[in-house]
């Protein structure tokens, strides 16, 4: 049933829940700091909540694009909603204040690329399904 769910709906739903202020009340709640580690070079190494997201939107992505390897029937259900998902990011971060900035626009950009390698990859994969005969 929840198969056929974009997965990087996770992420905007996130993204959202930490505009209404659930991950802390800072300016920007993106730039909190999660954890820092001393380098061997001396320089620290920190992961902000903006980073995370990234990062998690990354891993969804690679989720997304291995779910568009199957053939059946219902990947185009698959696309259609992974479309919805990058309207979605697009109408948000066009029309809401909280939304323009930087790591919402790079997960719209995961968001876009979902949508590109989803309808490459059922295109490539269909057109080596079909043979012309002689």
């Amino acid at each position: 049933m929840f198969r056929h769910v974009p997965l990087l709906i996770i992420p905007f739903i996130l993204y959202n829940i930490g505009l209404m202020g659930l991950f802390g009340a800072a300016p920007d709640p993106w730039a909190q700091q999660i954890f820092s580690l001393p380098m061997m070079s001396g320089g620290v190494w920190s992961m902000t909540l903006g980073d995370l997201m990234v990062l998690i939107g990354l891993a969804l992505l690679f989720v997304e694009i291995m779910k568009s390897t199957r053939v059946a029937s219902a990947s185009v259900i698959d696309h259609l909603l992974s479309t919805f998902v990058f309207v979605a990011f697009l109408v948000e971060f066009l029309l809401v204040k909280g939304a323009a900035h930087s790591v919402f626009f790079t997960l719209m950009l995961i968001a876009l690329v979902d949508v590109l390698a989803g309808f490459s990859v059922s295109i490539r994969s269909a057109s080596r399904d079909v043979t012309f005969g002689r």
